[in-house]
């Protein structure tokens, strides 16, 4: 049997993609089925890989659950590490970005 899923970089991956098992399954789990995750996520395809992928998760739910609280708890960490900037700042910045002259290409 083909594995559909990669585990690399720490991460789960569609296999030969860069696209998260974390986008599958939370699609999933939304209830779009798998024809609509691949309009969703065409990089993931082909439509097969979606479903080995689902697959995958239900067979390993609990692992992959587990995985994705991990997930939840580290983007907490970044978010709550995430420095303010000062509001004058900010405005400053806003003003430049809105008086910049448009990039040519």
């Amino acid at each position: 049997m083909q594995d559909y899923v990669q585990q690399r970089e720490g991460g789960y991956y569609i296999a030969g993609t860069r696209v998260a098992l974390d986008s599958i399954v939370l699609a999933f789990k939304d209830g779009d089925s798998p024809e609509t995750i691949l309009q969703s996520f065409p990089m993931a395809g082909p439509l097969v890989r979606v479903y080995g992928a689902i697959i995958f998760y239900l067979e390993n739910q609990e692992k992959v659950e587990a995985y994705l609280r991990d997930q939840d708890q580290l983007w907490e960490q970044v978010k709550a590490n995430e420095t303010v900037l000062p509001e004058t700042l900010s405005a400053r910045l806003r003003e430049a970005r809105e008086h910049a002259a448009p990039r040519q290409a």
